[in-house]
């Protein structure tokens, strides 16, 4: 995959999908979103970072939330990642989608180089210092990501990855600043709430 330049602005018209439906089983099933980061929940976090969007759809249950988000679920609920952008996407009109996890506390200086990552690929997506490609911190072509579902067929319980592999034109955005970090643990939280701004926090 060829990898983008650095951050940029955002200058393309876009749609936010806000995955917030995860069984959170690494945290014992707490109520994940709602889990607080900076004066935050995880959830106004990852709907802020998408403070651009025409449109944010949060697919998950409804929730507190601090903006106007639009709401939906896959169904049945708890169908996974592929299942929950499926059904988001019934939700948008943008040519450009943007899809994060809900818990990715500091994800918002990525965004602007997601979405402009996409002038020479059909997605754009994270990846870390070590190589590990973050496949719900992407930005797609609206058509690219219908298409590739698609192509997968059936959407519960598939991988993320089996839709990203099916992606003609993929480009690789360098997280230079730990944006990608999510929180599927208790010790990924507690090194979220003891970030400092010397690590790129925003």
């Amino acid at each position: 995959m060829p990898r983008s330049p650095g951050l940029t602005t955002v200058t393309a018209v876009y749609d936010a999908l806000v995955l917030a439906g995860g069984a959170a089983r690494r945290l014992g099933g707490v109520d994940k979103p709602q889990l607080e980061v900076d004066g935050a929940t995880l959830l106004d976090r990852a709907v802020a970072a998408a403070g651009d969007a025409g449109t944010v759809i949060v697919v998950g249950p409804r929730q507190p939330v601090a903006a106007a988000v639009t709401w939906c679920r896959e169904d049945p609920p708890g169908g996974g990642p592929v299942a929950a952008v499926a059904a988001g996407l019934q939700h948008t009109s943008a040519d450009v989608v943007l899809v994060l996890a809900a818990d990715l506390p500091w994800i918002a200086p990525a965004v602007p180089a997601l979405v402009a990552a996409l002038a020479d690929a059909d997605v754009a997506l994270l990846v870390d210092p070590s190589g590990r490609v973050n496949y719900l911190a992407a930005a797609w072509q609206r058509p690219a990501i219908v298409a590739a579902i698609a192509e997968v067929g059936r959407v519960q319980g598939a991988a993320m990855g089996s839709v990203v592999a099916r992606a003609r034109r993929p480009a690789l955005v360098p997280d230079t600043g730990g944006w990608g970090r999510d929180c599927d643990t208790w010790d990924d939280l507690t090194r979220a709430r003891n970030r400092d701004t010397s690590e790129g926090a925003p």
